[in-house]
């Protein structure tokens, strides 16, 4: 799966459970320009699990800052 493609999950994932509206661009952060709350974050990381079959731990979710950092912690994890 390319980069672009896990994009395009995260981007779906955004707009079905968070109302996400508009494209999601690699450099976004998730709490300053996406305004995620941590109910949302929890919501964001429940659903990306689901959509790509993958566990995010604790290592992951503290490193996740950016669209870029979720992506690369899901192409990570789905290599593993």
């Amino acid at each position: 799966m390319t980069d672009a493609e896990i994009l395009a999950g995260i981007t779906e994932v955004a707009r079905d459970h968070l109302g996400w509206e508009g494209a999601l661009r690699p450099e976004m952060r998730l709490v300053g320009e996406m305004q995620l709350d941590s109910l949302k974050l929890l919501t964001l990381a429940i659903e990306v699990e689901n959509r790509f079959r993958v566990r995010l731990d604790d290592e992951d979710e503290s490193r996740i800052e950016t669209v870029a950092d979720l992506v690369a912690a899901i192409r990570k994890r789905r290599a593993d």
